[in-house]
C-alpha cells in the first residue's frame, strides 16, 4: 500500500492541516509557541519571555533581547548544564538524547540537544515531504510504499547518567512511527552495527531479498554501497536487483558533483529530492517536482532569522560578530548570501548554525544551501563559495565526461602572494593540467571577484587528481567513515595539516 494512502493519527492530521497565511504570520505564531513553552525555563526568565509574549512586536523584541549564540557559546553558557542532567535550562524537562555532530573540521563532537518535540516536528515535516511526492508527475507512485534504504548513523546510543548521544540519524531511526517500521531497511539489527564496514557488507547480503524504492543518505556512502551491491551480484546497473528503485533523498552536500558518477550507476532515470535536516532540525524540503530550491519549514517548530553573510556581519574566519544585522522572513531578498539563525524547541536559541543559503524563490520560501560560513575562501578578497566550488566541478565533469566523486580546496601561501590548491578525485584518467585550466576559467566566468584576484595577489591555481579510495581513507583515518559524515570542500587549519600529512606518509 502507498504511504500516502496511510491515514494518519488524528493529531497528526491537526498539525499537518495549519492554514495558510503569510510567511511573516506562520514565523510569528511559531515564535509565540516557542516563548509560551519555554518561558519558566532559566533562559526563558533570564531573557524576558512574558515581556515579548506581551509586547507588541514580539519579532523585534524577542530580537533585541535575546542575543546570538554560535555553538561554544550557547554550549558554555547555557547546554552544559542541560548534559548534566539539569531540567528546565533552555527548554522544559531534562534532556534525554544529544545528537553528536558529524564532519571532519571539528576537534571534538558537539552535543546538540534533542528533544521528543524536536523528534516529533522532524517525522512531521518528513510525512509533508511525502505528502508531496503525490503532485510529481511520471513517478511511480507504487513506489512510495515499498523499502527506504537508509544509510545513516547507528542506532546504537552512547548511555549516559541522564542522557543518549549518538548521530541524529540514528537518534531518529530508533524513534521511527510504527507505521514506517515495515518499510524501514536496513531494519533495527543492522542499523545498530557501528562498525561501518561491517554495516555495509551486511546490507549487501541482504540486498537481493528488499524491495528498495527510496535510497536515503549522504551522497558518497551511498554511491559506495551501491557500487558494492553491483560488484557483489554481478549487475550491470542496481536496477537488476531493485528494479523499483525510483527516489534518491540525499541531503549535506551538493548532489551535482557525485550525479556522473551516480547515473552511472543506475538502469533508469530516478527523482532526485533534495532535503535540509541538520542535527538541529529539519529545515527545509524539496516539495515540487523540478523546484530551483526547497522551501524553508516555517510553519512547523522552527524560528528562522538570516544574517547577511558580509564584512559587516562576520570576521575574516566567518565568525559572527556580538550585535549583526538580523532579518526575518517577510525582510529578506533574493540571491543574497544568508547565514542562518534558528531558534527550535530543542532550546536551540537565535542558534547560528553555520550555513549559508540564497533565496531563489521568496513567494514559495525556497532557498538553496550556498555553503557554510566558515567553509569559504577569501584570501584576498575572491569570495569564493562552496556553491560556486560545486557548479565549477558539475561544468567541468560534465564537459569532460568523468565523474568526480569528491574534491577539496585550500587556500596556500605563494611566493609574496596567495594560491588555491584543489584535490579532486576521479578514478577516470584525466590531464590535471587540463582540469586546472578549465576550473580556473570557468571560476572566471562565475566569479567577477575572483576574476579580477587572479589578475592581482591570487597567483596560481594547483589540481591534485587524487583516486576516490584516498579521501576514502582519510575519512577513516580521522575515524569518520559512513552515515552523515561529509568530507569539507575547504580545508583550514589543522585539519588541512592533517590532510597534507596524510597524502605524505601515503605517498600520494
Amino acid at each position: 500500500m502507498a504511504l500516502i494512502d496511510v491515514k494518519l493519527p488524528k493529531s497528526l492530521s491537526r498539525a499537518l492541516n495549519i492554514p495558510i497565511s503569510s510567511p511573516r504570520r506562520q514565523q510569528l505564531k511559531v515564535l509565540v509557541k516557542l516563548l509560551r513553552k519555554s518561558r519558566f525555563t532559566e533562559f526563558g526568565q533570564k531573557y524576558l519571555f512574558d515581556e515579548i509574549l506581551l509586547s507588541r512586536h514580539p519579532g523585534k523584541s524577542f530580537q533585541q533581547v535575546v542575543p546570538t549564540y554560535d555553538y561554544s557559546k550557547i554550549f558554555h553558557e547555557w547546554w552544559y548544564k542541560a548534559l548534566d542532567g539539569k531540567p528546565d535550562v533552555c527548554w522544559p524537562g531534562v534532556i534525554k538524547f544529544f545528537a553528536l555532530s558529524s564532519g571532519t573540521s571539528d576537534a571534538s563532537s558537539k552535543y546538540i540537544p534533542i528533544t521528543k518535540e524536536l523528534i516529533r516536528a522532524n517525522t512531521i515535516t518528513s510525512i509533508r515531504q511525502l505528502i508531496s511526492l503525490a503532485s510529481y508527475t511520471n513517478v511511480p507512485k507504487a513506489s512510495v510504499g515499498k523499502g527506504w534504504l537508509m544509510l545513516g548513523g547507528s542506532t546504537h546510543l552512547q548511555k549516559s547518567a541522564t542522557y543518549y548521544a549518538g548521530d541524529l540519524s540514528g537518534i531518529q531511526a530508533k524513534n521511527i512511527p510504527f507505521w514506517f517500521q515495515g518499510m524501514y531497511k536496513p531494519g533495527r539489527k543492522i542499523a545498530k552495527n557501528t562498525d561501518w564496514s561491517k554495516k555495509l557488507d551486511e546490507i549487501v547480503e541482504k540486498a537481493p531479498q528488499w524491495d528498495i524504492a527510496f535510497l536515503v543518505g549522504v551522497p558518497a556512502w551511498v554511491q559506495l554501497c551501491m557500487e558494492k551491491v553491483i560488484e557483489r551480484y554481478n549487475l550491470k546497473n542496481i536496477h537488476e536487483i531493485w528494479p523499483n528503485l525510483a527516489f534518491y533523498v540525499h541531503g549535506g552536500v551538493a548532489l551535482e558533483p557525485y550525479k556522473k558518477g551516480f547515473n552511472r550507476l543506475l538502469g533508469k532515470p530516478i527523482t532526485y529530492i533534495e532535503t535540509y535536516l541538520a542535527s538541529e532540525g529539519f529545515l527545509a524540503y524539496q516539495n515540487r517536482q523540478d523546484a530551483k530550491g526547497m522551501r524553508l519549514a516555517i510553519n512547523n517548530n522552527i524560528f528562522f532569522e538570516f544574517v547577511l553573510f558580509d564584512d559587516k556581519n562576520f570576521d575574516s574566519e566567518g565568525n559572527i560578530v556580538e550585535n549583526p544585522e538580523t532579518l526575518m522572513i517577510h525582510e529578506v531578498e533574493e540571491d543574497k548570501n544568508y547565514a542562518i539563525l534558528i531558534s527550535t524547541n530543542a532550546g536551540t536559541w537565535r542558534y547560528l548554525i553555520g550555513d549559508t543559503i540564497k533565496f531563489v524563490d521568496i513567494e514559495k520560501c525556497e532557498i538553496i544551501i550556498t555553503g557554510r560560513t566558515k567553509h569559504f575562501l577569501s584570501l584576498v578578497g575572491e569570495h569564493l563559495s562552496v556553491d560556486n566550488m560545486n557548479k565549477v566541478i558539475e561544468l567541468v565533469s560534465e564537459e569532460l565526461n568523468i565523474p568526480i566523486g569528491e574534491f577539496t580546496v585550500a587556500g596556500v601561501p605563494h611566493g609574496n602572494f596567495f594560491a588555491h590548491h584543489w584535490f579532486i578525485a576521479t578514478d577516470d584518467q584525466v590531464n590535471s593540467e587540463k582540469l586546472k585550466i578549465m576550473i580556473d576559467e570557468k571560476l572566471k566566468e562565475l566569479n567577477d571577484d575572483y576574476e579580477v584576484e587572479r589578475r592581482h595577489a591570487l597567483k596560481e591555481v594547483m589540481v591534485d587528481v587524487l583516486s576516490e579510495k584516498t579521501f576514502m581513507n582519510f575519512m577513516k583515518a580521522k575515524g569518520k567513515v559512513g552515515g552523515q559524515h561529509k568530507f569539507p570542500r575547504v580545508l583550514k587549519g589543522k585539519i588541512l595539516d592533517d590532510w597534507l600529512k596524510f597524502l605524505r606518509e601515503e605517498k600520494v
